[in-house]
């Protein structure tokens, strides 16, 4: 059920009420609770600690775009940057079918570990276990880790942060990752090969923590449908969207109208979407235009205090609609 919609929603909540997360994000730590990572504040010190932890599972494991270790360094540095925190070390551990092929496993870790020298990210600690083909069927390899981060102890960028006025931006093309692994499990080719965005986001978002960022998250599983009713739910505000200002692919686009499935509920691996003061807008936007990963971006909708917890996207011809949050994620098993 690690789809990112309504089912997993309750999973969390089943498993955190049994355990007391929330209780003990909140009050021993004095930390948000189900955002991306946990900022642990520390006595005395010129920073916080922000530490978050996933695990990957994808199919196929080699795509367009990248593989599953790309998808594991990528995610596990952007869910660090969505706290506002640089990223600075990183746990790997890894369960891997017996009989998985030595040459792709060389593959993936190196991909690793040129994505975390690049960006000067130690990787401290390690697991390794191989299980039985029968324990796993036709999953080959599951990557799991933790990252570690650092950020100023005034900086306090969450899910329930954002206040009436706030622009929402998209660093660009929505549902590529997502309709990309599609493409290639139903082998749609098209003129444009359509591939991953999975990409570290450190050289975009690094420079954008200067302006007044309110609340960043990762359109991951359940794409930006999920994030934007996460924000809406926990700030106690309305999103209201323009659908013709979200940037989407022709690509996905036609993909998305062979098999019925909204670009707005599909997952992306190498963008931001960000809730920003409006007198900031303009030039974080501006900022997001001259990175590479930031062409397409766009001031794509605002929140507002009437409707407080609602997502509304005001249609190509003039109606309105609410934008809900996915029952589960409609592409499965591709982050």
């Amino acid at each position: 059920m690690g789809h990112g919609g309504k089912k997993m929603d309750f999973l969390i909540e089943f498993i955190a009420n049994r355990i007391a997360i929330k209780k003990t994000s909140e009050n021993a730590l004095g930390v948000e609770a189900f955002d991306d990572g946990a900022i642990i504040p520390f006595a005395n010190q010129n920073y916080n600690i922000v530490v978050t932890t996933d695990s990957y599972t994808v199919t196929p494991i080699f795509f367009r775009g990248g593989n599953i270790g790309t998808l594991a360094i990528s995610g596990t540095i952007n869910d660090l940057l969505m706290m506002g925190a640089k990223p600075i070390a990183i746990t790997l551990a890894l369960i891997i079918r017996e009989g998985f092929s030595f040459q792709e496993l060389g593959e993936i870790i190196k991909t690793i570990s040129d994505i975390s020298s690049k960006y000067g990210i130690a990787i401290v600690a390690g697991d390794t276990k191989v299980m039985p083909r029968t324990a796993m069927n036709e999953v080959t390899l599951i990557i799991n880790t933790t990252g570690f981060g650092v950020i100023p102890p005034n900086m306090r960028i969450t899910d329930s942060s954002i206040k009436p006025g706030d622009k929402i931006i998209s660093t660009g093309t929505l549902g590529d990752h997502g309709f990309a692994m599609l493409a290639i499990r139903e082998g749609i080719e098209l003129e444009t090969t359509l591939e991953s965005d999975v990409a570290p986001l450190i050289d975009l978002i690094l420079p954008l923590l200067k302006y007044r960022i309110h609340a960043m998250k990762d359109p991951t599983r359940g794409g930006l449908a999920s994030v934007l009713n996460e924000w809406a739910k926990k700030s106690a505000v309305s999103i209201w969207l323009e659908e013709a200002t979200i940037p989407v692919k022709e690509e996905v686009r036609i993909i998305s109208e062979i098999f019925g499935i909204d670009p707005l509920l599909v997952s992306n691996e190498g963008k931001a979407i960000l809730a920003v003061h409006p007198e900031d807008a303009d030039k974080i936007l501006n900022e997001i235009k001259r990175s590479k990963l930031g062409k397409k971006a766009a001031i794509i909708g605002e929140a507002k205090s009437n409707r407080k917890g609602q997502v509304l996207l005001k249609t190509r011809i003039g109606g309105h609609r609410i934008l809900d949050k996915p029952v589960g994620e409609p592409i499965p098993r591709v982050c």
